[in-house]
């Protein structure tokens, strides 16, 4: 996430050379990643989507974002 980045909220994901953005609220993915990452992605987005929405409305006030403990 950055912040004051535009709406919808969104994160950006990276696997390799490839990059990918998401939407939090729609699931919907601007980019290209191999399938495999992606579900993985989604995967982990399921489980701390309050996390990123949270985060979301941090960055868009200035503050810092709270880590997010990743996929395991």
């Amino acid at each position: 996430m950055f912040y004051n980045d535009h709406n919808p909220p969104h994160f950006h994901a990276n696997y390799g050379e490839y990059r990918v953005v998401i939407s939090i609220t729609d699931e919907i993915v601007d980019g290209y990643m191999p399938k495999r990452a992606l579900k993985l992605v989604f995967d982990w987005m399921d489980l701390h989507k309050e996390e990123l929405l949270s985060n979301w409305e941090k960055c868009q006030n200035g503050i810092r974002p709270e880590s997010i403990e990743p996929l395991k």
